[in-house]
């Protein structure tokens, strides 16, 4: 079971900002912005490079969500969507997430 499995089944707490039938949100413990939250989808996914055709609601959905989320933590000014895939691509948890990065000026490239 990953790290985030043991989130989405309250067995390690988290700052939970928002939840529906196919997605959590949190704020990631190690911010890298001062708005930093993950959004994970409940269905197990190892990383987007996993993902399949039937999968693509659910990719959406979380983009989607990314700025729904964005808009209730007032980043009008702009924020960061972010997918890692793969240990070169930064992947730490082998779980698909959402990195939504915003309150400051980003810089680029990102790494």
């Amino acid at each position: 079971m990953t790290l985030f499995e043991k989130i989405i089944a309250r067995q390690i707490p988290a700052d939970i900002v928002f939840e529906d039938d196919q997605c959590l949100a949190f704020r990631d413990i190690a911010p890298q912005a001062p708005v930093h939250i993950l959004i994970v989808p409940k269905k197990p996914l190892e990383r987007v490079g996993a993902a399949s055709q039937a999968d693509s609601t659910l990719l959406g959905h979380l983009l989607f969500l990314a700025a729904e989320i964005a808009r209730l933590e007032k980043l009008a000014d702009g924020y960061r969507i972010v997918i890692n895939n793969g240990s070169n691509g930064g992947e730490t948890v082998p779980h698909l997430h959402v990195h939504l990065l915003g309150g400051r000026q980003l810089a680029w490239p990102p790494g």
